[in-house]
């Protein structure tokens, strides 16, 4: 809380031959009377109005974001009233929905930019074309929710859940599908998600989980994919990437320091710089990748 301020005055000079008199106009907030105005004491009326004033002035200076956030934060139902009204897109740019349950809801196209929708619940939400730049989805949940074309850059996703999301319409993802996360932060996630195509430069997932479970895979290898992803200086510190896969993707200056990567493959990637210093790389596949400059790691058989 700001510090609240002191006794607020204007300091006048008068001159009258060669004696200089100092004028003090006043108003203490807590209640000081000694005010003087020309030598002369101002009257006590007039000082109490002038410290209610002041102390008035106090509190909006002590809480000049009260009103701000009031204003900015919305109930699940306002959303769902909002995106039913609105055509065709919503606009929910800075708004708090930090809880909120809106799983469900179609938000393609909606302006999320700086949204709050941390912890919120956006399980099956359509986010296609949605604007969630800067937008913080801390401990979302965001299990088959649908993320085509969105934009996540510079986003917080720390501790969200991304599990089994939809990223095509079809099978396999495509370019003109794809999302952003440029200097998106994933970090702590459990993550479960087919990134193909995705420009995802300067993201960072330390600590993120995307291991595979082998004895939760009876109906089919279910894994994170970067195929073909744009991934230049993301950091995966100490992420577990077991059985991810990063084919032919761009990976020049990535942090793979002590990162578990288990029988990745990296087939076609480009390496080049990139940091594997103490990263387990027991089975991962690297054949044609590019590896010129790689830290901590010996050029695999079939690297280039």
């Amino acid at each position: 809380m700001a510090a609240t301020p002191g006794p607020l005055l204007l300091v006048c000079h008068a001159h009258s031959g060669t004696d200089k008199h100092t004028s003090l106009y006043g108003a203490d907030p807590l209640g000081l009377s000694s005010i003087h105005l020309g030598g002369k004491p101002v009257p006590r009326a007039f000082v109490r109005t002038a410290s209610l004033a002041a102390a008035l002035g106090a509190l909006l200076f002590a809480f000049p974001r009260a009103s701000a956030w009031a204003a900015d934060r919305v109930t699940a139902e306002q959303v769902r009233s909002l995106v039913a009204a609105s055509s065709p897109k919503a606009s929910l740019s800075g708004k708090d929905m930090s809880g909120d349950d809106l799983s469900g809801l179609d938000l393609s196209g909606a302006d999320l930019s700086g949204a709050n929708l941390s912890g919120a619940n956006l399980h099956g939400v359509k986010l296609v074309g949605a604007d969630l730049t800067g937008a913080d989805l801390s401990g979302a949940d965001l299990t088959l929710a649908w993320i085509m074309r969105a934009n996540f850059s510079r986003a917080r996703l720390r501790g969200a859940t991304l599990q089994t999301i939809i990223t095509s319409t079809g099978l396999d993802n495509t370019p003109d599908q794809s999302a952003t996360f440029a200097g998106a932060d994933l970090s702590d996630a459990p993550i479960t998600v087919n990134f193909a195509f995705d420009d995802m430069r300067g993201a960072r997932f330390v600590h993120a989980r995307m291991s595979v479970d082998m004895r939760n895979q009876s109906m089919g290898l279910l894994r994170t994919s970067f195929e073909s992803a744009r991934l230049d200086s993301a950091d995966f510190t100490s992420a577990g990437l077991g059985h991810v896969t990063f084919r032919f993707a761009k990976l020049s200056h990535a942090h793979f320091v002590d990162a578990d990567l288990r029988n990745a493959d990296f087939a076609g990637a480009d390496l080049t710089a990139a940091d594997f210093t103490r990263a387990n790389v027991q089975d991962a596949r690297f054949t044609g990748a590019t590896m010129t400059e790689v830290v901590g790691l010996t050029s695999p058989e079939g690297a280039r």
